[in-house]
């Protein structure tokens, strides 16, 4: 693997909007995730209300189900300057993910449903609300869709290591949907404080990491999840991962990257549990 590291996509972010369904709230959440380059060849305030539910977050039947089954996944090689290479990779990588998270709900005895992929070139209006400038992507739940963009500078320079774990991230995103945890997450949030609404961000997007990474994990020492690729990755979340966040709503660089350790090391959802976490562990 190169030594250097390109910046030039260090900025793009992928961005989730949530419209939960499961709840009476039809007020969408507006989050962002950040996408590594590849190596270089070279809130508000108001009257609290009751944290219904607690327990689809804190003790989710997920967590119980041991590690997340690896599904042989091989998407196969994502060359620089194909588009319908790009769209084969994602289409592929999507599917590994219907199949390991399928299994693990099962497992746990949950109704599972797969998520919509949307590849797009070009920003477009989602039921969720306009596109977020800047974004790479959007999960909007009002559709269970994940939206991913390819860009020209990333069609010219993949990183495919970073691009699954990217789509796995918003995926995490959607098992948070379905599973139940994101209905406490609404009923936390609403009339919360601020810095309680920074603290469930966090809660939400670390989990999210935490999940890609499990799936990650299941195709350690493959041609696409090498461990100096996978060594560079966390090192670039834990330098450059909270700089897009000045409210710190995703947590700082060295505690994404410690969520991100946990979950491919442990290799399952029950590693994932933020909402059980000691506040410091989630800051």
């Amino acid at each position: 693997m190169a030594a250097l590291l390109a910046l030039a996509l260090a900025a793009a972010g992928l961005v989730f909007v949530l419209a939960d369904v499961a709840t009476t709230s039809t007020e969408p959440v507006n989050g962002a995730q950040q996408l590594a380059s590849p190596p270089s060849k070279a809130a508000g305030n108001g009257k609290r209300v009751p944290e219904l539910g607690k327990a689809l977050a804190t003790a989710n039947p997920l967590y119980r189900t041991g590690r997340l089954a690896d599904v042989n996944c091989s998407p196969g090689e994502l060359p620089a300057g194909s588009i319908t290479a790009y769209r084969r990779f994602l289409t592929r990588v999507t599917n590994c993910l219907n199949k390991a998270w399928a299994l693990q709900f099962r497992k746990a005895g949950m109704t599972f449903a797969k998520p919509r992929l949307r590849i797009i070139t070009s920003r477009v209006r989602t039921p969720c609300g306009p596109w977020n400038a800047g974004a790479d992507g959007v999960y909007c739940s009002t559709d269970r869709t994940m939206y991913l963009m390819i860009s020209k500078d990333q069609l010219g320079n993949p990183f495919p290591l970073g691009i699954t774990r990217l789509i796995a991230h918003e995926y995490g995103h959607h098992v948070q949907q379905i599973s139940g945890i994101w209905g406490y997450y609404w009923a936390a949030r609403t009339g919360a404080t601020k810095a309680r609404r920074l603290q469930l961000s966090r809660n939400s997007e670390l989990q999210a990491e935490c999940f890609s990474s499990v799936f990650m994990s299941t195709m350690k020492g493959t041609p696409l999840v090498t461990d100096a690729d996978w060594a560079y990755t966390v090192d670039w979340f834990r330098k450059n991962g909270a700089k897009g966040w000045p409210q710190n709503d995703h947590g700082k660089g060295p505690t994404q990257a410690a969520w991100m350790t946990r979950g491919f090391n442990r290799g399952g959802p029950g590693a994932c549990n933020t909402w059980a976490a000691v506040p410091r562990n989630t800051l």
